[in-house]
């Protein structure tokens, strides 16, 4: 017989407390699968959400909270953008490497789904998930010279519990009584289209025409973005501006950038060449343009956010993961213990075994691979509960991240418990080993 299947026809003798052992340390990497999983699920989800567009131009302030508020709709507007940019920035006045500029204003929400202004660009022109583009499931997108029309995201539309062609009525972010949203006394929007699920915080918003979110504040309607319905120039009252500005830049074609290599090997590009390169040059330099206007910044959505997972919780994670190793060590103190009080009971057992020939370094052998099949044994049932949690709790962190996490999403870095579990066995197994390994055949083989 070999000496796994002694090991394990052991570990069957004693099932009880083998399970107990085994679960314990189930429990403890049920934890860092979690931690695993979880983290790197929201942190490529929420990289992935400020993708589709390079910059936000947003008001002064903090940039993480611009990142918050206008890719993830988490948090309200810090501030407004003049108006006048939007213009500037599609004639080119700041640079040429501006190929969209759509606007977005926040500060509404209808049953707790953000209520987003913006244009139908939003929908035609931005990408999303790494170049995904949107998709309507039923309806269409809003029309420009539709004031009052309105997209709806996945979740926001059973969260809202609309239909095609239902009006609505949104409140203000500081007002979350469902009975809010009937006492405004401005025209309803209409739903006319239902994106297809992003798993985005775009999920659980609901977008509008912004011509009328204007509407909703009594803001005469602009036509063109810089004046009324009835062609007077509006007033300076900051309430006409926008929460925010994404603009996308031009694009580089391949191999049009310059090197280092390149110019060590003298090889310089030629006028053609460096005009392929000037809207990357271009887009390089828009953001110290729009900071010295003293009036907006220009935020990286992407340089915010690593710097939000580096910095906050990226610490978050590392803590928890300490935690998790601590209760998994802890199992495997609990493991020696429970092997090492077994082997009074296993003195004849092992001696018959010396009797029957076995080496010291065989039996020493056996007491191992039993501490490490108990360990790989509650590591894989731990993998299976730490992911039946995830399952268990994905449609929470739907409903309010917008984010969805896979029941069986495997991280590589789940492997290396394997390596881990396994080290861990042959540590808190070695002292019932080395007892096994010293034990007097003759005094045990008494009666």
């Amino acid at each position: 017989m070999r000496l796994w299947q002694i090991a394990l026809n052991s570990i069957r003798y004693r099932s009880l407390s083998s399970v107990l052992t085994a679960f314990s340390m189930s429990l403890g990497v049920a934890l860092v699968v979690s931690v695993i999983v979880i983290h790197n699920v929201i942190s490529d989800s929420f990289n992935r959400s400020a993708q589709g567009y390079d910059l936000i131009i947003g008001p002064k302030g903090s940039a993480l909270e611009v990142v918050l508020s206008t890719v993830f709709y988490l948090k309200a507007p810090v501030g407004t953008v003049p108006r006048e940019f939007l213009d500037e920035l599609e004639t080119g006045k700041y640079s040429n490497a501006v190929e969209h500029a759509i606007p977005v204003t926040i500060g509404h929400h209808y049953r707790m789904c953000p209520v987003i202004g913006t244009s139908q660009d939003f929908f035609t022109k931005l990408e999303f998930m790494g170049g995904k583009k949107y998709v309507f499931t039923e309806g269409r997108n809003f029309e420009t010279d539709a004031h009052y029309e309105a997209v709806v995201g996945a979740r926001a539309k059973i969260k809202g519990g609309l239909k095609l062609g239902d009006e609505f009525r949104p409140a203000d972010l500081g007002d979350y009584s469902d009975a809010a949203n009937d006492q405004e006394d401005h025209s309803p929007f209409k739903v006319v289209g239902f994106l297809g699920a992003t798993g985005t915080p775009n999920d659980n918003a609901i977008f509008v025409n912004i011509n009328g979110f204007y509407g909703m504040h009594d803001i005469p309607v602009p036509e063109d973005g810089t004046s009324g319905e009835d062609g007077t120039e509006e007033d300076e009252d900051h309430d006409h501006d926008f929460s925010a500005i994404l603009v996308m830049t031009k694009q580089v074609s391949a191999g049009s950038k310059l090197t280092t290599e390149d110019l060590l090997s003298g090889n310089i590009p030629d006028a053609e060449q460096m005009n392929r390169m000037r809207p990357d040059l271009a887009a390089m330099a828009l953001p110290a343009l729009i900071d010295k206007t003293g009036d907006a910044q220009a935020v990286s959505p992407s340089k915010e956010i690593t710097f939000l997972f580096d910095n906050m919780i990226g610490n978050v994670q590392v803590v928890l993961i300490m935690l998790a190793v601590l209760v998994i060590v802890v199992a495997g103190i609990g493991m020696m213990v429970s092997i090492y009080n077994t082997m009074n009971e296993r003195r004849q057992e092992i001696a018959i075994m010396r009797a029957l020939g076995a080496r010291r370094t065989t039996v020493m052998a056996i007491i191992l691979l039993e501490s490490i099949l108990l360990s790989l044994g509650g590591g894989i049932l731990g993998v299976l509960i730490g992911h039946g949690l995830i399952g268990i709790i994905n449609p929470w962190i739907s409903a309010y991240t917008g984010i969805v996490v896979e029941l069986w999403k495997f991280q590589w870095s789940e492997l290396i418990l394997i390596p881990g579990l396994v080290i861990l066995a042959s540590v808190t197994g070695y002292l019932p080993a080395v007892v096994a390994y010293k034990q007097d055949v003759a005094s045990s083989l008494k009666p």
